[in-house]
């Protein structure tokens, strides 16, 4: 139900994600995402009264992070064909810090999601964030270029 769930999500959000803006990919994943979660997991009316305040706070917090990719891969793209080693190394050194702060959201979370979700349904709902990020992060990967180690700058 997920797999046809996220492809509907991402024909009608980001029919063309090779044109897309990764800004605008990423609020559409986003609007989408509740109700795939919702969808997916069945969660009794208890388990949701308690799963839902911290989803959104989740979100909140993990939004965050994909902001910084997001900004990452616009500064990546609007330098790639003249970017000098130095600017490589930081953009790296920028992408790789915040993937970490990603993994510390997702850790820490782990264990205030545990306390209201049983261990099959909470595995349910990591499996189904890891499903979303992975359509996100293939429409993503097809707007950006690869750089080029032959062009640009020489090394200082």
């Amino acid at each position: 139900m997920l797999s046809s769930a996220v492809v509907y999500a991402a024909d009608t959000g980001a029919a063309d994600a090779s044109q897309a803006e990764p800004a605008v990919l990423l609020d559409t994943i986003r609007a989408n995402r509740k109700a795939l979660v919702a969808v997916n997991l069945e969660l009794s009316p208890e388990e949701a009264a308690k799963f839902w305040p911290l989803y959104e706070r989740y979100q909140k917090e993990i939004s965050a992070t994909g902001d910084r990719v997001v900004a990452i891969v616009d500064d990546y793209t609007a330098t790639f064909r003249d970017l000098s080693n130095d600017k490589a190394l930081q953009l790296m050194e920028n992408y790789l810090a915040a993937e970490a702060e990603r993994i510390q959201v997702r850790r820490t979370y782990l264990a205030e999601f545990a306390k209201v979700l049983p261990g099959r349904t909470l595995a349910r709902f990591y499996q189904i964030e890891n499903k979303m990020d992975a359509v996100l992060r293939y429409d993503m990967a097809a707007t950006i270029p690869v750089v080029d180690e032959k062009r640009g700058t020489p090394a200082k």
